[in-house]
This record gives structure tokens, sequence and C-alpha cells, in this order.
């Protein structure tokens, strides 16, 4: 077994924990409202905006022996400069005051998973990072663009409100396929351990930002722009 089939079926009940999350499955089903998509997209700028910093910071606590790795950050420093700012975008689409995003607070999960994610990267070990990508990345594969349809369709929102979860939903496929191919050249036990570990963590960490947000009600007419 490839270390990326070991990581995707030890981490295996930690995803069905976090897919199973009220909201998750409720949105899946159509209930959906207008509160309840501008709070995950309020969480999501909250933690996309430190993909980049985290990358880095990864890039540069690297060990000697996974030097090999500086070349895939780079890539993936270049791919993720700015979806912060999608994000944004899709609030103000979606009626919503993207300014007070920007300068507003996390939820405390969004903040405890962010703060995980640095240390992590400054105290444990620096690969243990992947285990987020892992989490993000395959989470928005399982959900993203299906969820955007079940959102968009019962409140009526534009396009322009979906370009996070509709570009993420497409890009996170070609990413996973990458993402499997790098995770099989890592070769340290310690280190495998340290991404198994982390995603655990992460699959728990995410399903509590999800559990944090307001659950969907019924879209009324109240609820959608003019």
């Amino acid at each position: 077994m490839s270390f990326y089939q070991r990581l995707a079926t030890e981490t295996a009940p930690d995803r069905a924990g976090l897919l199973g999350t009220p909201i998750i499955q409720g949105c899946l089903q159509g209930q959906v409202s207008l509160p309840s998509y501008q709070a995950f997209l309020r969480e999501a700028f909250h933690h996309v905006r430190h993909t980049v910093p985290l990358l880095q910071a990864c890039q540069q606590a690297l060990p000697a022996r996974n030097a090999w790795l500086h070349a895939p950050l780079d890539e993936y420093i270049e791919e993720e400069q700015g979806h912060e700012l999608w994000i944004l975008d899709d609030i103000r689409a979606s009626g919503g005051d993207a300014e007070a995003v920007r300068h507003g607070p996390p939820g405390h999960a969004t903040e405890v998973m962010v703060a995980y994610a640095y240390d992590t990267i400054a105290r444990r070990n620096p690969l243990g990072f992947f285990g987020m990508v892992h989490v993000l990345e395959g989470t928005s594969v399982a959900i993203a663009l299906m969820a955007a349809d079940q959102i968009q369709q019962p409140l009526g929102l534009p396009d322009a409100a979906f370009s996070y979860l509709r570009s993420h939903g497409t890009l996170d496929q070609e990413h996973t396929a990458h993402f499997a191919l790098l995770m099989d050249q890592v070769q340290a036990r310690e280190d495998q351990e340290a991404i198994v570990h982390a995603a655990k963590a992460f699959y728990r960490l995410y399903g509590d930002v999800f559990r944090s947000l307001p659950l969907p009600q019924a879209a009324t007419t109240s609820e959608v722009p003019a």
C-alpha cells in the first residue's frame, strides 16, 4: 500500500466525521440559508488568508532530508496567491459586508485550527502541514461543486457569489492527484506519522469550524439580496 493510500485509509473515519456534520449534510439535502452561507465564507476567508504564509513557513522549516519539497511548495505558493480575495468577492456578491469580514476576527474554531497549523510547523514536524492540505483539498473535492449548486438554486444567488467553491472544487480535483504523487515520495516513517496525525487532528478541527456555523434554515425571500 502506498503512503497516500494508507493516509486515506487511516483517516477515513475522521473524514466521515467531518462530512457527517449537520450543516454539511443539511446543505447537501438542500437545507440552506443565506446567513449560513455567509458565515461559511467568513470563516473560509480567515483560514484561506493563511494558506500562503503557512506554505512559506513549512518551506522554511523543512529539514535537509526534505529539501526536495522546496520546488513543489513553490508551485503551491504560486497557485494559492490571492484566493482569499475571491472569498471577499463572493461575500459582496451575496449581499454581505466584505470589509467587515476582512477587518473582523475569525470564529474561535477557525482561530484554533489556524493556530494548530502554525504550531505543527514550528513545534512538531513541518510535514504535518500536509495533513491540513489533505483535509482541506479532499473535503473540497468531495462537496464543493455539489454544495455550490445546492446553495445557489434555492437562494437565487448569482454565479459571482460562488467563485471560491466552484474554482476550488475544480482546482482541488487536479491538486489531489498531484498531492497523491507527492505524498508517495515521503519515505521517512516519522514524516508519514506526522502527516497522518495532523490529518486526523485537522478533520476534527475543520469539523469544529462547520459545527460552529449557524445551522441552515429554509431560505426565505427576505434572505435573498435584491
